[in-house]
């Protein structure tokens, strides 16, 4: 009990790091980026995949191979919620708050994230989502968590309440084969929902904290638990093994991301703010940009 205390006061608290990113991030390197700044999420940029794009608290960032960090836009606003479309590489979908404070309600770029729009305001907005996610089969279906679990079938101009947000939520993911079924990462478990996060199965991960939840196209499962590593498991059968400790086993990872195109290829950052990539199925890590 005290581990898990001790793990979700830190993230928790992690949640407010960085008050003073420079103007200009030119030159930025991933280490030095943790000390500056909150990451909020990643992915992989579709339109050119030898790069990383970082969601932060001061603004959308890109990682190149060698680690160097440069800022997409001149926005320094706080991107909390952040995915990108699952097949149109100029389209990313955000929420937050924008640097004068106050929420983003959903917002959308159309060009790989230089410029961004209000889509919508939300349910009770405009809403700070800081779990977003959307279906890999069918990019209309989109869920955001703010208050209670909302949900948009129209590619966010609109929303509605899906059902209760989770106890201790802290990511979403949906599966690539039903946009009804929606995973959540929370403090007591990996849940499930077949009803588009109406309602919540008993966990499929039970006993222990999962602080992010990710599938590949294929159906597998990718979950990581503070003390037992990365874990995944098919979503046909739901038993959950270790392919290798991943990163920082005995600490956690904030978010973690895939590469849709070869999905054995992942990054992930850990609670230290270090950006890793696998590209073996998370058997092995590498701090991006290093040797």
């Amino acid at each position: 009990m005290a581990r898990r205390l001790t793990l979700f006061a830190l993230f928790s608290a992690s949640i407010a790091l960085g008050a003073a990113l420079p103007a200009a991030a030119q030159g930025n390197s991933v280490a030095e980026l943790a000390g500056k700044t909150h990451i909020h999420g990643l992915a992989f940029d579709r339109a050119d995949p030898s790069s990383v794009l970082i969601a932060t608290h001061h603004g959308l960032m890109k990682a190149a191979p060698d680690g160097t960090v440069t800022p997409v836009s001149e926005s320094r606003d706080d991107f909390m919620g952040f995915v990108p479309h699952p097949t149109d590489s100029k389209v990313l979908f955000a929420s937050g708050h924008p640097q004068g404070g106050g929420n983003l309600g959903f917002i959308k770029s159309t060009d790989s994230g230089k410029s961004w729009a209000k889509i919508a305001p939300g349910v009770d907005g405009p809403v700070d989502f800081h779990q977003l996610a959307v279906s890999p089969s069918n990019p209309d279906v989109l869920y955001g968590a703010y208050g209670a679990i909302q949900t948009s079938r129209d590619g966010g101009k609109t929303w509605a309440i899906a059902g209760d947000a989770l106890a201790k939520l802290i990511d979403l993911a949906v599966s690539p084969s039903n946009p009804d079924v929606v995973y959540a990462a929370t403090e007591d478990g990996l849940m499930v929902s077949r009803d588009g996060a109406g309602s919540w199965q008993q966990p499929i991960l039970a006993g222990v904290p999962v602080t992010t939840v990710e599938l590949t196209p294929d159906g597998t499962i990718y979950a990581f638990a503070p003390g037992r590593g990365l874990l995944r498991a098919a979503e046909t059968a739901p038993t959950f093994e270790r392919p290798a400790e991943g990163p920082d086993p005995a600490g956690y990872i904030l978010h973690l991301a895939m590469d849709h195109q070869a999905p054995a290829r992942m990054v992930a950052v850990t609670g230290t703010g270090a950006i890793v990539v696998s590209r073996d199925g998370g058997a092995n890590w590498t701090v991006l940009g290093g040797n």
